[in-house]
């Protein structure tokens, strides 16, 4: 039986073969396993479909590999999806994100809002909102380990 820390890492080379990517994937109450994906860049958004066939194989591969959930839910990580990997830093540069990080820069400031503008020397780069309109905001450069939570944070 696949204890629940190797799930993560079946589940990141098994997608990739279906042409998705995990974006994250989290065990809740009463057996919930939720699994979000997301497909490559210039393939499109997630849609129902590509749900119901992620969760199909899911389910198979599941209980062949003898991982204990009941419940099985697989979607989309949504609009503000949040931001893991290197690779998800770097594909996003130029989008608007939240960062929270685990310990202030300068400060006590530990969330800040602003343009992701990717990885410069394996640190994410951050272009923060500027608190004086007139006065341009700062670069800041976050490592990575530092970094609590980050998601894209879309303007309606």
């Amino acid at each position: 039986m696949h204890l629940v820390k190797d799930l993560p890492a079946l589940l990141e080379v098994t997608l990739p073969g279906l042409g998705y990517e995990l974006v994250d994937m989290e065990f809740a109450a009463r057996g919930l396993l939720r699994v979000f994906i997301d497909k490559p860049e210039k393939a499109g958004g997630v849609d129902v479909e590509d749900c119901a066939t992620v969760s199909q194989h899911l389910a198979r591969l599941l209980e062949v590999e003898q991982v204990n959930y009941d419940r099985l839910e697989v979607s989309s990580p949504g609009l503000d999806r949040p931001l893991k990997k290197p690779a998800d830093f770097a594909r996003f540069a130029g989008e608007a994100v939240r960062l929270s990080l685990r310990a202030p820069l300068v400060g006590t400031q530990r969330n800040y809002r602003g343009t992701l503008l990717g990885l410069q020397d394996g640190k994410v780069a951050l272009q923060p909102e500027a608190e004086d309109k007139n006065a341009p905001p700062a670069l800041l450069l976050v490592e990575l380990d530092n970094i609590a939570k980050a998601r894209l944070a879309p303007e309606f």
